[in-house]
């Protein structure tokens, strides 16, 4: 091939657009050569019939084009990160790591991949690997199965085989670890200052065990690592991380696959285009770039260029090329299964056993659970609005169906929904409203982080005599209350976690998950 064609092949693009394909991506599919495209939820993603619809027409013009089938990925995680929407409602990374399961987490993977096989999706953006060792981390959180490397290990490669064993190709990421910062790559460069000894201890052993499972891609992470490079080089763009480490050290032989290369870890603008060539000289195989058409453009001529004048390497970008080219002959293999399997009976059961084996009773000093209600008596569930706290991140299409799922066990069930951060008058409307009731459940999201939440949280446990708290995020919040008697963790929002809360709650369900972090 030529250096055109070449660079065209290690380009992944992203576009706007959710029925026809774009003229922009059919220009590129055609005079480019480019590998395939990453669909997001908020550009591309309505649901699944309209996702098979949309993929279908890309592998048209991929095949009109006499090109091998596209890859078409997306971040199909569960829990705090779901691409596309009215797929099964699994409840996410962490709560597998409370349930303590590897056939739980083999089973979702195998049925995630499933759902996304038959709207056309052929390579998945997890599992995330990462061990989540800093609570402040604001990025992994409940992306991560936890914080113990070997229980996340094993996590991680029985979901890589459940996904790979129907032909989705899964992939490990942020290599080399992105638990243990107080940072997020989508806004600034964080750094992990770990020396070599932790980080072979800590952050390496969840990627060695997807290697050791047959992982097809590895996602670098945009997060500085000072041991072992420069203090201000994103993996992303270092060799002694990508090539020395990963292919070298770690024996990887897939794809390595860029986080998004418009994220503020990566500088933009100008300096983009060295970026562009330094990832691609570490050893990056395939470039995730986003949706301006003049950056998608400029980079395909500026690696183009890069790679002619002597910049890149040719051998290393021929045998990156020949990587792409194997991984996508794989994804051409299996038939996509039918769009029925799409949130079907077997993969609803399989989410509702994951939230019910999560479950998590931490403090149960009052003895309120199991609640053994009077029919007369009320119960008010408080909840914060669900908001996205970073861009990986899709909770605000969520609704807390909690409510609901108490009013199976329980007549007289009332509902407030405050502001994420609930202002002085809304806590002091729910104090007074409050009062009226003889039982409070109240709902946090990452309240150890959001003072607001935390205030709310502890008037009512000062003033009200039975108040049950639940972490419905990440299980860190009693650290900003104490003294809350009642504490139960869920890891997820999803409603088949609200119908385990439901469940355990009423005494119908025992409750065994454990933690997957530590509180102290």
């Amino acid at each position: 091939m030529n250096a055109e064609a070449i660079i065209g092949e290690k380009l992944l693009l992203a576009f706007e657009g959710t029925d026809a394909v774009p003229v922009v991506i059919k220009s590129a599919i055609r005079e480019r050569r480019m590998a395939g495209v990453t669909l997001f939820r908020g550009m591309n993603l309505r649901h699944p019939a309209q996702v098979r619809t949309l993929t279908a027409a890309l592998q048209r013009e991929a095949q009109a084009a006499e090109r091998a089938p596209l890859i078409i990925a997306t971040d199909q995680e569960g829990g705090q990160l779901i691409a596309i929407g009215e797929t099964t409602p699994f409840p996410g990374n962490m709560a597998l790591g409370a349930a303590r399961s590897e056939e739980l987490a083999r089973e979702t993977g195998r049925a995630i991949a499933l759902e996304l096989a038959a709207m056309g999706v052929n390579v998945n953006y997890a599992p995330v690997c990462d061990v989540n060792s800093n609570p402040a981390n604001p990025v992994i959180g409940v992306r991560s199965f936890g914080e113990n490397p070997a229980l996340v290990s094993h996590l991680c490669a029985a979901m890589v085989a459940g996904m790979q064993s129907v032909g989705v190709a899964a992939t490990a990421k942020h290599f080399p670890g992105h638990g243990d910062t107080d940072g997020d790559s989508h806004l600034a460069l964080p750094s992990v200052h770990h020396d070599r000894e932790k980080l072979a201890r800590v952050d390496l052993p969840p990627f060695q065990a997807a290697i050791q499972a047959g992982v097809e891609l590895v996602m670098s992470a945009h997060v500085a690592y000072p041991a072992l490079d420069a203090p201000d080089r994103p993996a992303t763009l270092s060799r002694a991380v990508l090539t020395d480490l990963l292919r070298q050290k770690l024996g990887f032989r897939g794809v390595v696959v860029s986080d998004a290369m418009n994220m503020e870890a990566i500088r933009q603008g100008d300096a983009l285009w060295v970026e562009l060539i330094a990832a691609a000289q570490a050893g990056v195989d395939l470039l995730l770039l986003m949706h301006d058409e003049s950056i998608q453009r400029a980079a395909h001529t500026v690696l183009t260029r890069a790679l002619r004048r002597g910049l890149l390497d040719a051998v290393a970008m021929s045998r990156s090329v020949e990587r792409i080219a194997a991984l996508r002959r794989k994804l051409a293999q299996l038939p996509p299964p039918s769009l029925d399997v799409v949130g079907c009976r077997a993969h609803r059961e399989l989410a509702q056993r994951t939230a019910e084996a999560a479950l998590t009773l931490v403090r149960n000093e009052a003895g309120l659970v199991p609640l053994r209600l009077r029919s007369d008596e009320r119960l008010l569930v408080v909840l914060p609005q669900p908001t996205d706290l970073t861009p990986a991140d899709t909770s605000s299409y969520e609704r807390i169906a909690l409510a609901e799922a108490l009013r199976n066990y329980h007549p007289h069930v009332d509902e407030i929904t405050v502001p994420f951060a609930p202002g002085a008058a809304d806590i002091a409307g729910v104090r007074e409203r409050a009062r009226a009731y003889d039982h409070v459940i109240v709902g946090t999201l990452n309240a150890f982080g959001e003072p607001q939440q935390a205030s709310l949280v502890q008037t009512l446990l000062a003033e009200h005599r039975s108040v049950l708290v639940v972490a419905l995020r990440l299980p860190y919040d009693i650290r900003a209350f104490p003294h809350a008697p009642t504490y139960l963790c869920t890891y997820s929002i999803q409603p088949t976690a609200m119908a385990a809360l439901a469940k355990g709650l009423f005494g119908a369900l025992p409750i065994a998950g454990q933690l997957p972090v530590s509180l102290e």
